[in-house]
């Protein structure tokens, strides 16, 4: 049984709009489906759905179906993945699709990404993570800059259920669950601006670069800076070399 709901369109694209079990959802198919042996391919959107589209069209373009479930918050609690899980599991009985999925991650969304990633490894085929944040007493918490955004701080420390002193103690930030993207050989297409502000790269995004390099898993992460950019846009350009990384190493 397929999701009822409605149609519209999005970039040029038809989009259905669906609910399930109680949370907003979204499905765009491709024009021509692509399909595996393993079923249709699937690309999803952790957060912030359309934002910076031009990887997310292209790769619908390649065959894949794009795809969103909203979250309960921004922070990547389990209980928002566990969720995840069964949705990707109703679209693979429902549309035939592959329960492994490629995620887009921007920002917050790499808190997503890489969280569910951790509890379900054999459903992550690729993460294109954009300016991620790995450490939250880095982004967004900001422990180490003069001002930050006490309403954004107010609203990770609620999503977690810990106080702020408790934050200093805490091990569940993506940075503490990098070694289980490397123990299942995920793929790791990394995007981050020199000059963000808001998710500095050495304090998140590179983490993880050094881990894979460290760990010997050069040859499954490409990571690609953008000269003087900020946290916006995110993204490249030319979303090229992002789709071919990830069409090379999509399992």
């Amino acid at each position: 049984m397929t999701a009822e709901g409605s149609t519209s369109e999005w970039e040029g694209l038809t989009r259905l709009d669906f609910t399930f079990k109680g949370r907003e959802c979204i499905l765009i198919q491709p024009a021509t489906r692509s399909v595996k042996s393993d079923g249709g391919k699937m690309v999803m959107y952790m957060e912030y759905f359309g934002a910076f589209p031009n990887t997310a069209i292209s790769l619908v373009e390649h065959g894949y179906h794009l795809s969103y479930i909203k979250n309960g918050n921004r922070w990547g609690t389990d209980d928002d993945q566990h969720l995840r899980r069964e949705f990707v599991d109703f679209l693979a009985e429902a549309y035939g699709l592959s329960r492994r999925f490629v995620t887009i991650g921007m920002s917050a969304g790499g808190v997503t990404s890489v969280n569910f990633a951790h509890l379900y490894p054999d459903y992550v085929s690729v993460l294109y993570l954009d300016a991620p944040a790995m450490n939250l007493l880095s982004a967004p918490l900001g422990y180490n800059k003069p001002a930050r955004n006490e309403e954004t701080v107010k609203e990770v420390l609620d999503a977690l259920g810990l106080t702020a002193s408790e934050m200093l103690s805490f091990r569940g930030h993506p940075m503490d669950k990098m070694g289980t993207l490397a123990e299942h050989d995920i793929p790791v297409v990394l995007v981050y601006g020199d000059s963000d502000t808001s998710v500095p790269y050495e304090e998140n995004g590179k983490l993880l670069a050094d881990f894979y390099e460290q760990h010997g898993k050069q040859d499954i992460i490409a990571v690609f800076g953008k000269e003087g950019g900020g946290h916006h846009p995110h993204g490249l350009s030319d979303p090229k070399p992002i789709v071919d990384f990830i069409l090379n190493h999509d399992r």
